[in-house]
């Protein structure tokens, strides 16, 4: 799709900054299939280059949405349910083998899913609307879910803008290797988690 590029993701984020990267996390958060992740690295890019935005800014919108939406999620799981999510949760992605996968976590890990499960794929749409339909305390969401909100975008967010910022700096073949390296990084870690992602299912089923 045209808008899971990453040339596509920086021509909207030029367009309408700060915004969209707290609503696009924001919706991710919630449980809709948005590339909220990569929104935010797009940002992160486009902020080390141009200079166009405020890294700092760019995280704290990140975190923003992230923490909104999560607590819109929680609020969805807890008032709609374990029965409804099955019956309606496949029109937005969440499939039967997913909540399936969601419900194991949960009895399994608890809390952590909620601060980790961010830097996964399948459980940044998961973890919230899973977190209120298995009834954890509101508290203990809130707490885990800022945690995991801070440490994901201030992670990936600078981590990216620094990227960004070296590869300009140093533009020409260093900067070309330096981008090169970053983005094998990055392909490497999005491997890792959906290997890991593959083999918890896989236990979900057992």
């Amino acid at each position: 799709m045209d808008l899971l590029t990453g040339e596509h993701l920086t021509r909207l984020v030029h367009e309408y900054g700060y915004g969209l990267i707290a609503l696009v996390v924001g919706a991710e958060s919630i449980g809709l299939p948005l590339p909220g992740e990569a929104m935010l690295l797009a940002a992160a890019v486009y902020a080390g280059t141009t200079h166009n935005l405020n890294i700092t800014i760019v995280v704290l919108s990140a975190i923003a949405g992230a923490i909104v939406g999560d607590n819109i999620g929680f609020l969805v799981g807890r008032s709609v349910g374990t029965r409804l999510l099955s019956r309606y949760g496949a029109r937005v992605g969440l499939t039967a083998e997913r909540l399936e996968f969601g419900h194991f976590l949960f009895r399994r890990h608890g809390g952590k899913v909620v601060l980790f499960g961010r830097f996964v794929a399948l459980l940044r749409t998961l973890a919230a609307v899973l977190a209120g339909a298995n009834g954890m305390a509101w508290g203990k969401f809130l707490a885990a879910n800022a945690a995991g909100a801070v440490l994901w975008a201030a992670l990936y967010g600078y981590g990216a803008w620094w990227l960004g910022a070296e590869a300009k700096r140093l533009a020409g073949p260093v900067g070309i290797v330096t981008g090169v390296i970053g983005a094998v990084v990055i392909a490497g870690a999005v491997l890792v988690a959906r290997r890991q992602e593959k083999r918890l299912m896989e236990a979900a089923r057992q």
